[in-house]
């Protein structure tokens, strides 16, 4: 079949279409196979280098679907970068061949409304530096109705038009293709030696949803959430700032619970359980499909799925204990903690599939009566058609944890606060505050560093990741045999490490993607600081002496990371290559600076923490990770 007649059909059939039943529609499937097929065919030997992908929506139609052709040296993925894109308006009355970006580092790094200026920043920036990019329109209207949909719209920086009743011949379809082809890879060689330009922007995805941030009383732990949240540019949507009470000792004092105190049974909310519904809603407002699916090996499940560019429109969402640790927060916290631990994220290419386990169970919903059903629903803002749907499953299969929820605690430890257990610890990212984001006086009127916008895991499994290792680390096995030579240091003592520390350090691994030795080296340093240290503590008995646990790490480190290990200090703060990069922070600089200015580069942070712990080993006796 002809490009023509593909897209002709595509298109005139794409609204009836979206009426009937998604699986295995025909015309999904010219878009997914026959077109893909068709524009590999066109593109003849030049298609062997190229990542060809369509979207007719995942689960559920998408408002606009697409095509898109990747050059895998520029991006693999359509979320960051430039490409060629097929765009098929919502209401099927013509396509679009665009040259578009991605726009979801822009959106988690800048917030949705200040993503759209950088868009159109980015936009000028590439059509100022090629000139052919002029006779191609700079704006388009999909006539979508969805955030997504309307997104690709300010997400292109030339795009013509066909309509429906006259699309053109495949002479003049693959002529147009190929000029956009060959600007393509004019813009990006052009845009890689402009000093002014930057394709994405640095952020920082996290492998675990659930922090501990810990240091001394005043570093600036709690605004550290709140500027992570502000800049989503959506504050009051995704911030909850909640203290924690000292007379906290069970789930229901922040997940709700149920009374009988007026002879029905009601479910009292808290302002966090709100604040869950509300990321939940989230997916809905992004166009995810949120239904049901039976799954070998957990049966039928509620799920949500997509694909990668419907995550631009999802943000994450923070939720603050704030002094987390004034109530023991293996009470309190129990249920989050167990079902942190079932979050399933699956990949097929592009399109992705997460499930968890219900932190409000359906059974707890489903002995309310229908009335009190509703008023929960309303009390959690499941309000309108919008949103009917949605609660009418979570009322049959419960409400499990939304993948763009954030959990940061904030910690201090004195006479008035608990520890953690290794329960605790071992399902969180412990952060030694002053150690990952230091106070800098001199810097306190005219910062000269910045924070990485902080971001929600999108894997859960490294075993079922295996595609997106970065290619230094390309089977993770560099990882694995580091941390077997950590692990044989810790054999025989309570804090040996297991399975969950091999997939966590694999995890930071794949969303850190290092691209050298040095940057592979401070994802395990990092990891060390969050995963391995907060776990020793004790006396000489339970440490050993001469030498003990830690002075043993300390040698292990010396030699493994032996080129980074002993920087040469350049200044005050920052040292000279080849000293491990920050992967949390960046220095600020003018806009279209290069990502080389960026970096800042530190010694290794294990190094100070390792040491310090040891002398408080040897006095006063006792030691611990904790500030």
């Amino acid at each position: 079949m002809s490009m023509k007649l593909l897209l002709s059909k595509i298109a005139g059939g794409w609204v009836k279409a979206k009426s009937e039943k998604f699986t295995e529609h025909p015309i999904a499937n010219l878009l997914r196979q026959d077109l893909i097929d068709a524009v590999k065919n066109e593109l003849g030997t030049l298609s062997s280098n190229c990542l060809i992908k369509s979207s007719a929506g995942t689960g559920n139609w998408a408002d606009v679907p697409w095509l898109s052709i990747l050059n895998p040296l520029i991006t693999k993925s359509t979320q960051s970068g430039v490409y060629p894109v097929y765009l098929f308006r919502a209401d099927g009355s013509g396509i679009y061949l665009s040259l578009g970006f991605g726009t979801t580092e822009l959106k988690k790094k800048f917030g949705a409304l200040e993503a759209k200026k950088k868009a159109q920043e980015l936009r000028t920036n590439i059509r100022s530096v090629d000139f052919r990019l002029k006779a191609w329109d700079e704006k388009i209207d999909l006539r979508s109705s969805t955030v997504l949909g309307q997104s690709y719209e300010w997400a292109s920086a030339g795009a013509k038009f066909y309509p429906l009743e006259n699309i053109p011949s495949d002479s003049s379809l693959l002529a147009d293709l190929n000029e956009l082809l060959e600007i393509y890879a004019d813009v990006n060689i052009k845009l890689e030696k402009s000093a002014g330009s930057n394709l994405t922007t640095e952020q920082q995805v996290l492998p675990k949803p659930f922090l501990l941030l810990a240091g001394i009383s005043g570093t600036g732990k709690t605004r550290f959430v709140r500027e992570q949240a502000k800049a989503t540019g959506s504050l009051a949507e995704t911030y909850c700032l909640t203290p924690v009470r000292p007379d906290w000792h069970e789930p229901s004092d922040l997940l709700g619970y149920t009374s009988r105190l007026n002879g029905k049974a009601e479910y009292i909310t808290t302002d966090v359980l709100q604040f869950i519904a509300q990321a939940w809603r989230a997916k809905a407002d992004a166009g995810l499909s949120l239904d049901v699916e039976d799954i070998d090996g957990h049966g039928t499940c509620f799920v949500a799925s997509g694909d990668a560019t419907q995550l631009d429109s999802v943000l994450p969402y923070w939720l603050c204990l704030d002094e987390m640790n004034l109530a023991p927060v293996e009470q309190y916290f129990a249920d989050y903690l167990s079902i942190l631990e079932t979050r399933e994220w699956s990949w097929t290419d592009d399109s992705f599939r997460y499930l968890s386990d219900p932190l409000l169970k359906a059974s707890t919903i489903q002995q309310l009566e229908e009335t009190e059903r509703e008023k929960l629903g309303e009390e959690l803002g499941f309000i309108g058609d919008a949103y009917e749907e949605l609660w009418a499953l979570i009322c049959k299969y419960g409400m499990g944890i939304p993948f763009n929820l954030i959990v940061a605690g904030t910690v201090n430890m004195d006479e008035t606060t608990h520890g953690f257990s290794r329960k605790v610890i071992d399902r969180a990212l412990s952060f030694d505050f002053g150690e990952f984001f230091p106070n800098d006086f001199t810097a306190f009127f005219a910062p000269t560093t910045c924070n990485k916008t902080l971001s929600y895991p999108i894997y859960s499994h490294a075993n079922k990741s295996q595609t997106v290792f970065p290619d230094f680390d390309s089977d993770g096995q560099k990882s694995i045999e580091f941390l077997n030579k950590v692990n044989a240091v810790l054999k025989e003592t309570p804090f040996e490490l297991a399975y969950r520390a091999v997939n966590e350090l694999l995890l930071a691994v794949i969303c850190a993607q290092p691209a050298d030795e040095s940057e592979l080296k401070a994802v395990w340093d990092d990891f060390l600081m969050c995963k391995v240290l907060p776990r020793i503590e004790g006396d000489a008995d339970k440490l050993g002496d001469a030498p003990s646990i830690l002075e043993q790490l300390e040698d292990l480190l010396a030699k493994e990371f032996s080129e980074i290990w002993n920087p040469e200090l350049d200044s005050p703060g920052s040292f000279k290559h080849p000293a491990r990069p920050d992967l949390y922070r960046e220095y600020q600089v003018a806009d279209g600076a290069p990502d080389s200015e960026k970096m800042i580069r530190i010694e290794c942070r294990s190094k100070s923490k390792i040491q310090w712990m040891q002398k408080r080993l040897v006095s006063p006796g006792f030691t611990s990770f904790w500030p």
